[in-house]
Parts: C-alpha cells; structure tokens; sequence
C-alpha cells in the first residue's frame, strides 16, 4: 500500500487492520508487541511538500530487514541485542511517544540483485536490496520491540518493487 497524498486514509489489505495506520494529520501509530516500555511509537513522514515524488509504504518488518541485511554498503547494523547499552537507551528515549520531536519515519532506497547460483545467472531469479539513507537504527529497533510492520518512505520509481519483496500483506511473512 503506498499512500502519496499527505491525507490519504489507507484500506486495509485484508479484513483485519494493520498494527501500523496514519491519523488524520499522517503521523503514523506504530504497535510494539513486545516492547515493556512503551506499546506503540508514532512517526511523521519525512518528505511532506507537495511534488515530492515519496509515497509511504507499509512494509514488513522482517522481509525489510532481510533485504536491508543484503547491501552491499558497509553500513549494515548488527541486531539490537549487539548494540551498545547506550545506544539502545538513547533510541528508546528518542522513540518515546511525548518527546518535543517527533522521530520520522525510515527513508530508504530498493533495488534488486541477481540471487545466487545458476537461476541467477540466467536472471531468472532476484533479492530485493534495502538500503538505508534514514532511519535504520529505528527500523531495527522497532522490529525488536515488536513492530510486525511499518512505514518507510521511498521514491515513487521504487515503490512498487519495494511493495512486492517487503510489502506488508496482512500477516507477517514467513
């Protein structure tokens, strides 16, 4: 689902509502399930002016971070369990509903990569590759506490293939 109008109210994929919605000013509830802290982190979109060309998709967690964890960049966070105490106090504090600044939503870029093996070779067979510009200290942190899905925000030209390999479709994918 991808929603490029500020306002746009989304419909749900299936008949279930999805753990991650926007309000009527497009400041996106984000549930955390697991999380003792706090149950829920709101985030605003980042490209707001009119023309942008960045549409908000609803993305599944894991399936995002799978392809984020296939970048070729050397930048590629290692899970939350393995960050710096630190690191993880100071994310949590930033995250906390009721803070002066609102933390914005992931902004990233998609592309594919042939897969491995001889199907790849043919370029019959691709990965989805994330790539963070903004926000993958946040993504990473949400899904560890719980998030099954989130927005991000990605250039229009990218949506669509971004939607088919980490688009949220109701149930977390396996």
């Amino acid at each position: 689902m991808d929603f490029p109008a500020p306002f746009a109210v989304p419909t749900p994929a299936l008949s279930s509502e999805p753990p991650s919605a926007p309000d009527e000013s497009d400041i996106w509830t984000v549930a955390l399930t697991d999380h003792a802290a706090f149950s829920f982190v709101r985030l605003k979109r980042v490209f707001t002016l009119p023309g942008s060309r960045h549409v908000v998709v609803l993305v599944d967690a894991k399936a995002l971070l799978a392809c984020a964890d296939r970048d070729p960049t050397d930048y590629v966070l290692p899970a939350v369990p393995y960050w710096p105490p630190g690191k993880v106090k100071g994310l949590r504090e930033f995250l906390e509903p009721g803070q002066a600044r609102m933390p914005e939503m992931p902004y990233v870029l998609f592309s594919t990569r042939r897969t491995p093996g001889f199907v790849g070779l043919l370029g019959l067979s691709h990965d989805g590759v994330v790539s963070f510009r903004n926000g993958q200290h946040r993504a990473r942190y949400m899904a560890y506490a719980g998030a099954e899905c989130f927005p991000v925000e990605v250039h229009e030209t990218e949506a669509e293939a971004l939607r088919k390999y980490c688009g949220w479709v109701g149930v977390a994918r396996s």
